[in-house]
C-alpha cells in the first residue's frame, strides 16, 4: 500500500469522502508496475461539490486580512518541509524520480508557501492624477474568484503549490485536479494545508480518470472565474477552447522544446555540468529540459563525447535505491515514445553514441542517450521528447543557432554557454523564448516569473507576477 502520510480520498469542503459512485482506480509505481494505492475516482457530482465548496468559502478567504492568509501560508511552508522526507518518498513511489529529486522538489514545492507568504501582504494598488486633471486615478487588485488549477504528474507537489500558494495570497478559492498517475502527493499536499489552518472549502481536491468529465462539471459552475492548467499544448489549446465560453481568466504553462547552444568560446565543464542539470532532471522528463543541442563546429566534438561519458555513467534503477541517478519513465506509453522518437532519429541518420534502446524486464526504464550526427530537420528536433535523450546539432555559428533555436512553435525557455556576456545577453535577447539560462542549468525559483510564448504558454508563475495572475484590476474615478 500507499506511503502512511498519503490520503486516498477526495478533499472536499475540507473533508475527506469517497467519490459520489464509490468508485476507485490504482496508482502504480512505475519502477515495478506494481499497484501502491487505490484512490477515490471523482466524477461530475464530486466536481461539481468542489467547485461548489469552493464558491461558499470564496468570500470569506477573500474577507480574510492578508497577513491572516499570510500567517497560514507560511505555517503551510514549515509542515511541508518538515514533512520533506515521507513526501519525496512518495513522489518516488508514484512518479519515478530518484529520491534525492523528489527531495529537491519538496523544497521547491514548499518554497513556494514561503514565497506568496511573504508577497500576500503586498498586493499593492496605485493612485495617481489624471493627465487632463479632471480626477484622481484609483487602481487596485482584488481576487478573481474561484481557480480550477489542473496539475501534472511530472512536479506533482511543486505543480500544486505553484497555483495553490498564489491563488491562496490574492484571496481566492481553488479546485485542484491532479494528474490521474500522481494523485497521492496532491492529496497529502491538501492534508499539510488542512492542518496549517487553511479553512474548509479554501482547498479542494478531486482526483479522477476522467480529466474531461471533472473539468467540465467544474468549469460550467457561475462562480469558477479562473483556469489555470500545466499541460500539454494539445490539451491546453482544448482547455482555452472550453474556457472561452464563459470568458475565463486562463493561465497556461503549456510544452516546451528547449534548445541548448553551446557557443565556442564556452567554458566546456560549465556547459557539461548545466546540461546535465537541464537534460537529466527528473529522467528528462521536465517542460524545460533540454530538448536540442545546438554546438558550434569548433568544440562540437568534444562536447558530445562529453556529455556522452557523464551521461553514459549515470547508474539506472529504482528511484528509491542507493546510488540511483536515472530512474523509471512514468508509464509505459512515455517510455514507448522515447524509444520511437529514438528510432526515427536514427531512421534519419543520427548516431547513438550511448544508450539508444530500451531494456527488458519490469519498470518503464529507458537508458540514457546520446545522439550524435543529427541533421538540422531531423523528426526529433520538432518534438517534446520527455525522456533522457540528448540530440546534438553541429552549427556554423550564433547566427544559426539563434535561426535554429527559433525555429519552433513552442517558447518556454532556452539555454546558452559562453564566456562572453555581451554575446550571451545578444543571444538571449535574440531568443524566441520566455526564459533564458545563460550560464545557467536550472531556471526555476519560486521569485522569478517562470512561463513562455508562443505555443508554450500564456501568463507567468512565480514571483509577484503569479499573484497577480489570480487578480482582477479595478479602477475606480473620483476626486476631492
Amino acid at each position: 500500500m500507499a506511503d502512511a502520510t498519503s490520503r486516498t480520498d477526495l478533499f472536499i469542503g475540507g473533508e475527506w469522502r469517497p467519490a459520489a459512485s464509490g468508485e476507485r482506480f490504482d496508482v502504480h509505481d512505475p519502477g515495478t508496475e506494481q499497484v501502491i494505492a487505490s484512490v477515490a475516482n471523482a466524477g461530475a457530482d464530486d466536481a461539481r461539490a468542489a467547485a461548489q465548496a469552493a464558491a461558499d468559502a470564496q468570500p470569506g478567504w477573500a474577507a480574510l486580512a492578508p497577513r491572516a492568509r499570510a500567517e497560514i501560508l507560511r505555517r503551510s511552508w514549515e509542515l511541508l518541509t518538515e514533512r520533506a522526507d515521507d513526501l519525496a518518498r512518495l513522489i518516488t513511489l508514484e512518479n519515478g524520480k530518484v529520491l534525492a529529486e523528489a527531495k529537491g522538489e519538496i523544497t521547491y514545492a514548499a518554497e513556494f508557501f514561503r514565497w506568496f507568504s511573504e508577497e500576500a501582504v503586498r498586493l499593492r494598488g496605485e493612485l495617481t492624477t489624471a493627465p487632463g486633471g479632471a480626477n484622481r486615478i484609483l487602481v487596485f487588485h482584488q481576487p478573481v474568484g474561484v481557480a480550477y488549477l489542473v496539475t501534472p504528474w511530472n512536479f506533482p507537489a511543486a505543480m500544486a503549490t505553484r497555483k495553490i500558494a498564489p491563488a491562496l495570497a490574492a484571496g481566492c478559492a481553488v479546485v485542484l485536479k491532479p494528474a490521474t498517475l500522481t494523485p497521492l502527493t496532491a492529496l497529502a499536499v491538501a492534508d499539510v494545508l488542512h492542518e496549517a489552518g487553511v479553512p474548509g472549502g479554501v482547498v479542494n481536491v478531486v482526483p479522477g480518470s476522467s480529466a474531461r468529465t471533472i473539468t467540465t462539471a467544474v468549469l460550467e459552475h457561475e462562480r469558477v472565474r479562473k483556469l489555470s492548467f500545466t499541460g500539454s499544448t494539445e490539451v491546453g489549446r482544448m482547455l482555452i477552447e472550453q474556457a472561452a465560453g464563459r470568458v475565463l481568466n486562463v493561465s497556461m504553462e503549456l510544452g516546451g522544446n528547449a534548445p541548448f547552444i553551446v557557443l565556442a568560446d564556452a567554458d566546456l565543464d560549465a556547459a557539461i555540468e548545466g546540461a546535465m542539470i537541464a537534460k537529466m532532471r527528473h529522467n528528462g522528463e521536465t517542460c524545460t529540459a533540454a530538448n536540442r543541442f545546438y554546438v558550434e563546429a569548433p568544440v562540437a566534438d568534444e562536447f558530445a563525447a562529453r556529455l556522452a561519458e557523464a551521461m553514459g555513467a549515470l547508474p539506472m534503477g529504482h528511484g528509491l535505491s542507493d546510488g540511483i541517478r536515472l530512474g523509471p519513465l512514468v508509464d509505459a506509453a512515455t517510455r514507448d515514445k522515447v524509444a520511437e522518437l529514438v528510432d526515427g532519429a536514427v531512421r534519419a541518420g543520427a548516431q547513438a553514441v550511448v544508450g539508444g534502446s530500451a531494456p527488458g524486464g519490469t519498470g518503464y526504464y529507458y537508458p540514457a542517450t546520446v545522439l550524435t550526427g543529427v541533421a538540422a530537420d531531423n523528426p526529433i528536433l520538432a518534438e517534446e521528447i520527455f525522456g533522457p535523450v540528448a540530440p546534438i546539432v553541429t552549427v556554423a555559428d550564433a547566427d544559426e543557432a539563434i535561426r535554429l533555436a527559433n525555429a519552433s512553435r513552442m517558447g518556454l525557455v532556452s539555454y546558452v554557454y559562453t564566456r562572453d556576456l555581451a554575446k550571451g545577453l545578444r543571444v538571449a535577447e535574440a531568443l524566441e523564448s520566455g526564459m533564458v539560462g545563460l550560464n545557467k542549468g536550472i531556471v526555476s525559483d519560486p521569485a522569478a516569473p517562470f512561463g513562455g510564448v508562443k505555443e508554450s504558454g500564456i501568463g507567468r508563475e512565480g514571483g509577484h507576477e503569479g499573484m497577480l495572475d489570480y487578480t482582477e484590476t479595478k479602477y475606480v474615478a473620483t476626486d476631492w
